[in-house]
């Protein structure tokens, strides 16, 4: 199955490793540490605020769509046929 994460962005469900909240970069000093020296594979998809952090096993993208609305989406059916 796909995610669409924002922007036309779809992810296989399958590379999702965790789906974050953008409250965490402001209480965790790791994870921002963490994303500093991920820099160089972080795509913002975000025009205006970001909502949530999606880490994928290549990428990590900021998405301006809430954590709570992506996690709905990652449990529906989806229509697309995964090869």
């Amino acid at each position: 199955m796909y995610l669409h994460i924002g922007e036309d962005i779809l992810v296989k469900t399958d590379d999702v490793i965790a789906i974050l909240d953008k409250q965490l970069l402001q209480s965790s000093p790791i994870m921002q540490e963490f994303l500093d020296k991920k820099q160089e594979v972080t795509v913002n998809l975000a025009k205006g605020s970001i909502k949530s952090i999606v880490v994928t096993d290549k990428y990590i993208y900021y998405s301006p769509l809430a954590s709570g609305t992506l996690k709905k989406r990652s449990l529906q059916k989806s229509i697309l046929i995964d090869e």
